[in-house]
């Protein structure tokens, strides 16, 4: 019965003549007199890091649906789950109701919605959210959840709210079930060196001397009163303010005397480190990664691409499901009718890419133009015109023939590999990798878009002159992870592709078996790039460059017009040539391989292989397994097409 009894007590009805539990969050989380308001509106790196989150997540939609059965949803417009998040309150839109609920919680975790029935509303529903620092305590309920709260309004006075309009969010608390844990309390520590540091610092600019810099004479110098008047009047006319004569330029000091400088210095007081480390750890403690917001010690194209992509999963995932939980289970029951309704971000809307990305998906992945005319102009906020609301087809892409309704006339032909029946050999299949067009731009886009960014960052080291002009490490680890990106991409495709045509499962060809080789091809061709384009520099610098060089900018403009399509097109052999022969390797271990000439002018080496045929396993006479195989060195794959065919049968 002892157990009985506890549990009773525990699930029971409080007394509410009790003290209350709890005095509110702004007393508990004031670091050195200042509230958790006050911190906000004072820390700048507490307030980027929250705004950051906040804007985030009430960026992304919150549409209604209603789940029909497992595989249909319809999404509700009219319905008044729809209408009061599209209207919440008299004074909010459903952005600023969304970003109020995700700043409390980073502040305070905890926040709380007033949800009241209210018949002439458009809903007959409204949401108020109760700033947490009004809510002074709580009285009653179980001891996992109040009966009523306390609120304080401006106007000083108290008011008790029942828990059963109150739609209450928090995150854990050890001990203390019906709150959370603000992150301000674990931040205490670098929020209060933010603010002595900001503090010591006004004080050095409120009281600390002006001068930037004094002049000495010896000690035993003889110097009249007049002759010191003379050099102060003739000083000040010469080398101060703006209008200073000589200011600017390099003062003549008479004999003994000296110039030091003077004033702060932050390399010296390693306040911009500092600064840094305090914005990264308040941003660790909210889960934020440092480069989102604004720390790129670290950042490159590849990652802070991928960075993006993890902001609404890792990083804002968790919390976007615990409001949508909390949304679901207490709120949608109450405001409509509709069975199965439901509350979802709209996460996808950000992880989609760009338009033109998105375009260039799904074109590819339906074979055909996928937008009416009539479509297009409304996007551009065109007029309607009669006649406009029928796809247009071309008729190159007419149910098949090409790849996308992008290409034209022989572009693709081949881009992927073909099964086709062999004219000597009846019975027996062909798959014939062969570099598309499509798979090279993509290449050259990447190659080009690293070679820019090279640009800038060398041209400036070289203009500044800097003798570590060069960073051999992040210029490799950055093109490699392109590379590598890259790599994957194409070999997935074309991989999948092979198997497919050969008659097995595309998803037979696994894509993880090739990472590590894939990793050291890129690092590899990384390092030969930015070797061959480093020694460009050198000899410019050296005057042992081009006769019609203008300076270093001149590797750069022949790399982004010429260099980077002859990189991309020896890429793109190795990669599709070596992604269709993995492909077989996996699938099909009996098949031969082929190696074939495509270009009219091939290498003399590689004319005397056309034909050649060996096992899949097995190497050609020059010792490469495909075109293009590292191998062969730098020279041996540059400028390569030759292509590779898959027997199997």
């Amino acid at each position: 019965m002892a157990i009985r009894d506890a549990l009773a007590a525990l699930f029971g009805r409080q007394d509410t003549s009790r003290a209350v539990e709890w005095l509110g969050p702004s007393l508990q989380q004031m670091v050195l007199g200042l509230t958790a308001e006050e911190l906000y509106r004072t820390q700048p790196h507490l307030r980027i890091v929250l705004d950051f989150v906040a804007r985030n997540v009430a960026h992304l939609g919150l549409p209604a649906f209603e789940r029909v059965d497992d595989n249909d949803r319809r999404r509700l417009k009219d319905d008044p789950l729809a209408q009061l998040f599209a209207r919440p309150n008299p004074s909010m839109t459903r952005y600023e109701l969304i970003e109020s609920l995700v700043l409390d919680l980073g502040l305070y975790d905890i926040a709380y919605w007033l949800v009241l029935e209210v018949p002439d509303s458009p809903s007959g529903w409204r949401i108020q959210p109760i700033p947490p620092s009004w809510v002074v305590g709580h009285s009653g309920g179980t001891a996992f959840a109040p009966g009523k709260y306390k609120v304080r309004m401006p106007t000083n006075t108290t008011e008790e709210i029942s828990a059963e309009d109150m739609l209450v969010f928090h995150g854990w608390n050890p001990g203390r079930p019906k709150q959370g844990t603000s992150p301000v309390e674990t931040l205490k520590q670098i929020l209060a060196e933010q603010i002595q540091a900001w503090s010591y610092r006004e004080q050095v600019w409120q009281r600390g001397g002006r001068a930037s810099a004094i002049i000495t004479r010896p000690a035993g110098a003889n110097w009249s009163d007049s002759a010191r008047e003379r050099f102060v009047t003739d000083w000040k006319a010469r080398w101060t303010g703006a209008n200073g004569a000589k200011a600017g330029g390099t003062p003549i000091l008479e004999d003994g005397m000296t110039i030091n400088n003077l004033g702060f210095s932050a390399r010296e007081d390693e306040w911009a480190e500092v600064a840094k480390v305090a914005l990264s750890t308040v941003a660790a403690v909210y889960h934020v990664n440092p480069v989102m917001v604004g720390i790129l010690d670290n950042a490159n194209f590849s990652n802070t691409k991928e960075f993006r992509k993890m902001l609404y999963s890792e990083t804002l995932g968790p919390l976007l499901a615990m409001i949508e939980d909390r949304l679901n289970t207490f709120l949608v029951p109450r405001v409509t009718k509709a069975q199965g309704a439901y509350l979802e971000f709209n996460i996808a809307e950000k992880l989609q890419g760009d338009f033109e990305e998105q375009a260039t998906i799904l074109s590819t992945s339906t074979g055909a133009p996928w937008m009416l005319r009539s479509e297009a102009r409304a996007r551009m906020n065109m007029p309607y015109i009669e006649g406009m609301d029928e796809p247009v087809v071309p008729l190159n892409v007419l149910i098949g023939g090409q790849a996308s309704p992008r290409d034209t006339g022989s572009q693709n032909q081949n881009a992927a590999p073909v099964r086709v029946k062999s004219q000597h050999e009846p019975g027996r299949i062909r798959a014939k990798a062969h570099p598309s067009e499509t798979y090279e731009a993509k290449a050259d886009e990447v190659v080009r878009a690293f070679f820019k960014r090279q640009r800038k960052s060398v041209l400036d080291e070289l203009g500044a002159k800097d003798a570590d002009w060069w960073e051999e490490e992040r210029w490799n680890r950055e093109l490699a992870d392109d590379l590598h990106a890259l790599a994957l991409t194409v070999t997935a495709s074309v991989g999948t592709a092979t198997a497919e045509q050969m008659g097995f499962d595309p998803d037979e060809y696994d894509v993880d078996r090739t990472q590590a080789f894939l990793k050291e091809v890129a690092a590899s061709r990384a390092g030969a790039i930015n070797s061959t384009t480093r020694d460009q520099i050198a000899a410019i610098l050296d005057g042992e460059g081009p006769e019609d060089a203008d300076g270093p900018a001149h590797v750069f403009d022949v790399a982004e017009e010429s260099r980077s399509s002859g990189i991309a097109a020896t890429i793109t052999t190795t990669l599709v040539a070596f992604a269709t022969v993995e492909a077989a390797r996996q699938t099909a271990p009996a098949a031969t391989k082929t190696w074939l000439v495509t270009s009219g002018r091939p290498r003399a080496e590689h004319a005397q292989m056309d034909g050649e045929t060996v096992g899949i396993d097995d190497l050609f006479s020059n010792g490469a397994k495909w075109p293009g195989d590292p191998v062969l060195g730098a020279d041996g794959v540059a400028g390569c097409t030759c292509d590779v065919e898959i027997i199997y049968g």
